[in-house]
């Protein structure tokens, strides 16, 4: 197995930080790795608490009487040099729970009032992002919204669109729109569940 031998921050910034790694690997040869992280230190990283705290969470709201649409955002991402669909998002504050997070997230970003249902920690627990490149975990949260959509908890940096997409929607993003990986599989779930058993996908975790 390979060994971390030493870790070296480069950056000091308040969301994002990049960290070198001089690492050994499984043959004994010494490379050089880099990694992102929510973290603010060193001692903070995954690598050196070995915790999964979550650093975000994402929420998996429908909305109507029916609940027959998910709530979308569509928003403007540097990194790629325009729009995606994505799920409501955010970072957890140090100290918050995620089911909180998530709850004042949903406002900041679309106004709607979130109501979170219980699931199986299978669901919910922090997953890592994109492993190769960060330590970023995020949770999950599912359950219902309503209200009316609003801009005004939104940050001046944030572009975005709120989109309450039925099911037909749901299709014709999947197949012609950026979309995050996270955000695409969850849409599938809302694709093809019985559409008079919300949250369905979510009752099938026993063995």
């Amino acid at each position: 197995m390979g060994k971390i031998l030493n870790v070296t921050q480069v950056t000091d910034n308040r969301f994002l930080n990049m960290y070198d790694l001089d690492v050994e690997d499984k043959n004994g040869n010494r490379h050089s790795y880099q990694v992102a992280s929510r973290a603010r230190h060193k001692e903070a990283l995954k690598l050196s608490t070995g915790e999964n705290k979550p650093d975000g969470v994402i929420i998996y709201a429908l909305y109507g009487e029916k609940q027959e649409q998910v709530v979308l955002i569509r928003q403007y991402r540097y990194s790629i040099g325009t729009y995606i669909y994505e799920f409501p998002a955010g970072l957890v504050d140090e100290g918050e729970d995620f089911h909180a997070a998530g709850i004042r997230e949903l406002w900041e970003e679309t106004g709607l009032t979130f109501h979170p249902i219980e699931t199986d920690p299978i669901y919910s627990k922090p997953y890592f992002t994109t492993i190769g490149m960060t330590d970023e975990a995020c949770a999950a949260v599912y359950g219902t919204a309503e209200g009316e959509i609003s801009k005004k908890g939104q940050e001046e940096t944030e572009e975005i669109e709120v989109v309450l997409a039925d099911r037909k929607e749901v299709l014709r993003i999947l197949k012609e729109e950026h979309v995050s990986l996270m955000c695409a599989y969850m849409m599938m779930h809302f694709l093809h569940d019985d559409p008079k058993k919300p949250f369905g996908f979510l009752e099938g975790c026993k063995v």
